[in-house]
């Protein structure tokens, strides 16, 4: 016997998008190719980078509701986000969904702490550490005192993602990021792995590995997670009756 209840079937996680017209490449939260598995997506109208990053996404909490509701009406069971900054919002889009949400990369660093040896902790690359303030932390569980870098005094990420620019020169985003990590892992010998604060960070994220010996932490690997909880994969030779299959 099968049954129903929603519209759209084998797509588990939905992305409340902002609204923006910069290139995306393979490796980026927007890029469906990104994903081994498919999602939904709804793009929050005037939900630009500069008004969700630098104003903190003032008046736009209703349209992210909106989002939300409409992703699990379609059939998504649980939610992110595309900027880890929208961590602010996610005690009132959970409560208002009711399925499982991480509106923010950032959620990771309490876990990747609990992980780490305890002379270790993580440390952060963020899009913009003048915007990145301590509420947005305390939303998410991260510590006060993270060590926190970010990538507004480089070449090319910051300025053309929150600019919403059209062309992007995706190698300068490459030294942006390796840029910051070397800052961070140099000034904080403590720093055991990295979290990516910002969702166009992954396609850089093996590079800062291999540069940095340190795990890197982010949306990917949130999502990956999340989606992994919603369908648990089925082993082969597994019975439906997890009685008689031992468990």
């Amino acid at each position: 016997m099968e049954y129903g209840g929603k519209t759209v079937f084998g797509a588990s996680v939905g992305v409340m998008m902002l609204e923006t017209r910069f290139p995306r490449i393979h490796g980026d939260i927007a890029n469906a190719c990104t994903w081994p598995f498919p999602l939904h997506y709804r793009i929050v109208r005037g939900a630009s980078p500069h008004r969700v990053v630098r104003e903190r996404a003032n008046g736009l909490l209703d349209g992210f509701v909106e989002a939300a509701q409409d992703l699990v009406f379609h059939g998504a069971d649980g939610l992110t986000t595309n900027c880890g900054f929208l961590s602010l919002m996610q005690d009132k889009i959970k409560n208002a969904v009711g399925v499982p949400v991480v509106t923010s990369s950032l959620m990771q660093v309490p876990a990747v702490n609990a992980m780490l040896p305890t002379d270790q902790r993580a440390g952060v690359i963020t899009i913009s550490k003048e915007h990145l303030t301590e509420d947005h932390l305390n939303a998410a569980g991260v510590p006060l005192d993270t060590p926190i870098v970010g990538t507004e005094g480089g070449r090319e990420f910051s300025r053309k993602i929150l600019e919403d620019l059209p062309e992007i020169d995706f190698a300068l985003c490459r030294m942006d990021l390796l840029d910051a990590a070397r800052e961070l892992t140099s000034s904080h010998d403590d720093v055991g792995a990295i979290v990516l604060e910002c969702t166009n960070m992954v396609p850089y994220a093996a590079d800062i590995r291999k540069m940095t010996g340190l795990p890197v932490y982010s949306i990917y690997t949130l999502v990956c997670w999340l989606q992994s909880g919603l369908i648990p994969r089925r082993f082969p030779h597994q019975l439906d009756d997890p009685v008689h299959s031992g468990g």
